[in-house]
């Protein structure tokens, strides 16, 4: 009967941890978190209040807790960090990559990251210190400095013998390349290590190298990306103005932050600023982030409707219009919407340059009179058939087909305009554009219609 069937609920991972933590149970709390894929992980101990995540964290060994801080986003990763106490957070970004180490402590409160450096080694201090100073999106900001490194008068014996000595030190290393260097730290030449088992033990690993191409560590991500287009390499070298080795920029390091770079400007264009927003940030904090867009879009709007109340009397005549008014600035929106996607993609690809504002006009408006006569058409035709006034389809499909060529104008040239002036696109380009579209749009529907009063239906619909 159906009063006898039991209902079986998966306990989900975050209510398991969330018992775990309450018990006090270290040891089963560190087996559930092995037994759990790191995505899933990642994603209940996201769902877990402050004092919980604290209990995780300090049940796992400072490896386990190294890789599983790696998987969050960096605002989360540096909240848990923080919340941690100082010694126990320097051991656990001590076996971080040196990379994700430095992203983690430039998010931090600068208060909680002196006092996470006073707990490291003088040296290693004073390289995670560099390394946060950098850009995220630069080769210094993407560098590690786990690499191989020899002098370059050392022989390939030697270099045998190191790297065998050295075991499982070498798991956190990048391990694909060893660098020559001169006693001053130059970067000399490259050479494959397994190219070494080849090699006689007495030859100098001078002889064997070829030389090494490098970048500069204040090269930003495009021309990081430039090198590795240009390049088949799985890393390439980072140099200080002095040509001295400082780190190596992985392949994949550059496909993560290029990832990284897409989602920031998808929410940028999306109204959310000032940061990557999840949903287990404080309220304050993501109401704060979405409000400082739409507060700004209030205005933009109010610039637009300023547009119909001076055609009021017009609007008045010929109700009808006001059906087409949100159709002709949504058209023409979606398409110049199009056109700011494709420009945002070229430029973050390097495939169109700021200074090409007049090839990529020319692009865009081929397209724009050719869709926008289309559209225009087709509206056009609608709105004769059902007010059965050629006059009103000529006014609006005139106005979709003008709106149209002004809407990809700007959505083609204006991400260019703002990143030659060194103003993100990502974050300026869907204001403007949805305000000048929305002012022409309405602009050229009531002027036109003003102009053909005499031959337009009145009345209400």
């Amino acid at each position: 009967m159906a009063g006898d069937i039991a209902i079986e609920t998966e306990v989900q991972p975050w209510d398991r941890l969330h018992e775990l933590a309450e018990r006090d149970d270290p040891a089963s709390l560190s087996e559930y978190i092995r037994a759990l894929d790191r995505s899933d992980a990642m994603r209940a101990i996201l769902r877990l209040d402050p004092t919980h995540r604290y209990k995780v964290f300090t049940a796992l060994n400072a490896e386990e807790a190294a890789e599983l801080i790696e998987e969050f986003p960096d605002e989360q990763a540096a909240e848990i960090v923080e919340s941690l106490p100082p010694e126990m957070a320097a051991t656990i970004l001590g076996e971080m990559w040196s990379d994700e180490a430095a992203d983690v402590i430039g998010d931090l409160e600068q208060e909680d990251a002196d006092a996470i450096l006073k707990e490291m080694a003088p040296a290693e201090a004073a390289e995670a210190r560099e390394l946060a100073g950098y850009d995220d999106e630069t080769a210094g900001g993407l560098m590690i400095t786990e690499f191989l490194s020899f002098d370059e008068n050392t022989t390939v014996g030697e270099v045998a013998d190191s790297l065998q000595a050295r075991g499982e030190e070498l798991e956190d290393y990048f391990s694909r390349y060893a660098y020559g260097v001169s006693s001053r730290g130059r970067l000399v030449g490259v050479i494959e290590v397994r190219d070494l088992v080849l090699t006689p033990r007495g030859t100098l690993i001078s002889d064997s190298m070829i030389p090494a191409r490098f970048i500069t560590a204040d090269a930003d991500l495009d021309a990081v990306r430039a090198f590795f287009d240009a390049n088949d390499f799985a890393a390439v070298p980072v140099v200080d103005r002095h040509g001295r080795l400082m780190g190596v920029v992985r392949r994949t390091a550059l496909r993560e932050a290029l990832a990284e770079r897409a989602e920031r400007e998808m929410l940028r264009m999306q109204g959310i600023v000032g940061g990557d927003e999840i949903r287990t940030l404080p309220l304050l904090t993501r109401t704060r982030r979405r409000l400082s867009w739409l507060s700004i879009n209030i205005v933009l709007n109010v610039l637009s409707a300023s547009v119909i109340a001076i055609y009021l009397d017009t609007l008045n005549a010929v109700i009808a219009l006001a059906v087409f008014l949100p159709i002709i600035s949504d058209m023409s929106g979606c398409s110049g919407n199009q056109a700011v996607a494709v420009s945002m993609r070229e430029l973050a690809l390097g495939i169109v340059k700021p200074f090409e504002v007049m090839r990529v006009w020319l692009k865009e408006i081929s397209v724009g009179v050719l869709n926008g006569i289309a559209l225009g058409i087709l509206l056009g035709i609608v709105a004769w058939l059902w007010k059965g006034s050629p006059w009103l389809g000529v006014i609006v499909g005139a106005a979709l087909t003008l709106n149209t060529l002004i809407a990809v104008t700007i959505g083609g040239t204006v991400p260019l305009i703002l990143k030659r002036f060194h103003i993100d696109p990502a974050v300026a380009s869907g204001p403007i554009l949805t305000t000048v579209t929305d002012i022409c749009g309405f602009f050229i529907v009531l002027n036109l219609a003003a102009l053909m009063l005499a031959h337009l239906p009145s009345g209400s619909i």
